[in-house]
């Protein structure tokens, strides 16, 4: 399978531009949201150095934000780099499983392996396994219970692409379709917020 940023590039500013004015960017050595400013009338998901499998986890983080978080610098969440001790470890980790689960279910709908990141190659010791294993058990939480609009969408868009060999064009209106539904529902006094 050829990989190529412009189809995910494609795929996600064809779902995501139209309705929440937020396009996929490629950056430099660091990924980055940017909202909206005076200088970018868009949204920008920013992802690291070209890395197929960066954009695939910043599309993670912006399909989990709220609007609020939306409307600030990489949402308003802290970071802290490689070198963590113990405990900051631990909440880093605690606020990753769920989009690194997302990134892992993209990752499965294109057809590429899928890595966890523990992001520290500090001095604490990372129990890669036991934060793979909260991962993969999130990503199957979310297959039973429906993911979030944004994220079902942009599956559905990636599965469409990937795996049933439709067109860009196609991809993006079957995840616009998942869309439109969930809005729907949002609009219903009972609406949830998940697409399964």
């Amino acid at each position: 399978m050829n990989y190529r940023l412009e189809d995910v590039t494609a795929l996600f500013d064809g779902l995501f531009m139209p309705r929440y004015q937020t396009r996929l960017v490629r950056g430099g050595d660091e990924p980055l949201y940017l909202p909206a400013d005076d200088a970018c009338p868009w949204h920008r998901v920013i992802f690291a150095r070209g890395f197929y499998a960066s954009a695939l986890h910043e599309i993670s983080h912006w399909c989990i934000a709220g609007a609020r978080r939306r409307g600030l610098e990489d949402y308003g969440y802290w970071y802290l780099p490689d070198g963590r001790d113990a405990d900051q470890q631990r909440q880093f980790e605690l606020v990753e499983i769920a989009p690194q689960a997302l990134e892992r279910l993209f990752s499965h709908a294109c057809g590429r392996t899928f890595q966890v990141s523990v992001d520290n190659l500090g001095a604490v010791d990372v129990d890669r396994d036991d934060f793979a294993a909260r991962v993969a058990a999130r990503a199957e939480r979310y297959l039973r219970e429906g993911l979030p609009a944004r994220a079902a969408a942009f599956h559905q868009a990636l599965i469409a692409f990937y795996q049933q060999g439709v067109s860009c064009e196609a991809a993006v209106a079957s995840g616009q379709r998942l869309l439109a539904r969930a809005k729907e529902r949002c609009a219903a006094p009972s609406s949830d917020q998940v697409v399964g």
